[in-house]
């Protein structure tokens, strides 16, 4: 068997909260979760740098739960909150699994975890420790993908790995139109001209400044996170 090589020096994994979910879409599949853990443990045992950034929508989604029935700065808090209950778990896992980890929180609670500094930040993942990054950017209005792309740039990652509970960028939706094509490299631009909602605009334009690609792929199985490190062409890329 061929020895699996790193394509990358550092990444920045997002991990879709929905895809934690396993085949439920809400709350927790430990199971699941537990395979991922143990994926990005491979990554992290070929000496890749791993910051993660983990979405809430197995909890809760801002606009969508909260939308029209409360203000929109309070819904995306609990949505906050829901990132750090998902980091946690992950943090767990990969404790578990043998992979040092350190959760730092946008939104301060010392607690539970570390408030995050780009100092310690970067401290941890030079010395072999997977930095999950919970609470969004911290602020409301933003998506958890933008916070993704903001710790990209910050950390200074050579890719954005999106492990989504869909395995790539269409045309068009893929559950509702059998028609639609899986693309497996689109540029920015197409992204935005087309109106593709698998990434915000914000991020879009944070990675596309900051000449960071994209990769989109699926969570299931957790493998695939090993062979994007390892730099295979699987889901699209986006650059």
């Amino acid at each position: 068997m061929q020895e699996q090589k790193p394509a990358y020096r550092r990444v920045l994994l997002k991990i879709s909260g929905e895809a934690l979910a396993g085949g439920a879409g809400r709350g927790l599949d430990i199971e699941f979760i537990k395979r991922v853990c143990a994926a990005i443990k491979q990554c992290a045992d070929m000496s890749v740098q791993i910051g993660i950034v983990c979405g809430g929508g197995n909890f809760w989604r801002g606009v969508k739960d909260g939308g029209g029935r409360m203000e929109r700065t309070r819904a995306d808090q609990i949505g906050m909150l829901a990132t750090v209950m998902n980091s946690l778990v992950l943090a767990e896992g990969l404790e578990q699994a043998g992979a040092p980890a350190r959760v730092m929180t946008m939104v301060d609670m010392p607690r539970v975890a570390e408030p995050y500094s780009y100092g310690r930040a970067m401290h941890h993942l030079v010395n072999g420790r997977v930095v999950i990054f919970a609470g969004g950017t911290g602020n409301p209005y933003f998506s958890t993908d933008t916070a993704a792309a903001l710790k990209a740039a910050e950390i200074g990652a050579d890719v954005m790995l999106m492990a989504k509970n869909v395995d790539g960028v269409y045309s068009a939706d893929p559950k509702t139109d059998p028609g639609a094509v899986r693309y497996d490299h689109i540029g920015y631009e197409d992204i935005l001209a087309q109106g593709l909602r698998v990434i915000d605009a914000a991020a879009a334009s944070l990675t596309q400044e900051n000449h960071i690609p994209v990769s989109i792929f699926s969570l299931d199985p957790p493998e695939n996170i090993v062979r994007a490190v390892c730099g295979e062409k699987i889901g699209t890329i986006i650059d």
